[in-house]
């Protein structure tokens, strides 16, 4: 079996600060992460402009970008591409494309310029078992102190799945919110799990207001946040 010589990659890792850059992008100049202060940002990579997988991402994030801002959360997009090329490949995307009944997409969140791949360097983005060339799916969750909270690689071939990308984003604020960890598969309106406090009996005295818990063990312990309170809690931090 031939070994892949890989080289070594800068990876951020999550609970670090965003390396900080500046940029041009089809929407201007931006600062990055400073002028993003307060808000939470998926920033991701794609591979390259005008290929058939990242075109479905892209006008997926486009018809979901008011969705996610709701959530108090920003969009930046990335590949190693020039800006004509960005600026070409959208406009095709708007005026020619289709994709599961979206048309006429027009995608206005910021796409950044990154022909000498120095952000995707910064970012790990490039992973030279898959492409020296262009940088991965990645997408990295950043919040309003401009902190790494989570991160995602997917390989060139396959697409995101965007109900992840939206509930990674809720879960996250959710969990800060209401000082609660989320279980597999959680949605919001399903039961979150109180972070375990050495006896079942002292994590019930932690919890504020002493809330109905169902505790399954000493370390598993679960409460029900309703839906309307999760939604609430993420909406209003916008």
């Amino acid at each position: 079996m031939e070994t892949i010589q890989q080289d070594n990659i800068s990876m951020p890792r999550i609970g670090e600060l965003a390396p900080a850059f500046k940029a041009v992008t089809t929407q201007g100049e931006i600062h990055f992460p400073k002028q993003y202060a307060g808000s939470w940002v998926i920033l991701f990579s794609h591979p390259a402009d005008f290929t058939p997988v990242c075109t479905s991402e892209f006008m997926t994030f486009a018809s979901m970008e008011q969705q996610f801002a709701d959530a108090n959360c920003k969009l930046v997009g990335l590949s190693v591409d020039g800006l004509y090329s960005h600026i070409a490949w959208l406009r095709t995307i708007k005026e020619k494309i289709e994709y599961k009944g979206m048309k006429n997409v027009e995608v206005k969140f910021p796409l950044i310029e990154d022909i000498t791949m120095e952000v995707a360097r910064k970012y790990g983005m490039i992973q030279p078992g898959e492409s020296s060339t262009k940088a991965v799916r990645a997408v990295f969750f950043i919040d309003p102190k401009g902190v790494i909270r989570a991160i995602i690689y997917y390989p060139l071939s396959l697409g995101r799945n965007f109900d992840e990308l939206y509930r990674v984003i809720v879960a996250l604020q959710a969990a800060d919110t209401f000082s609660v960890a989320m279980p597999a598969d959680w949605r919001p309106g399903d039961d979150v799990i109180v972070p375990p406090a050495g006896s079942c009996g002292v994590a019930k005295d932690r919890m504020e207001g002493k809330e109905e818990m169902t505790c399954h063990d000493w370390f598993f312990c679960m409460k029900k946040i309703a839906k309307e309170a999760i939604m609430k809690a993420v909406l209003k931090q916008k």
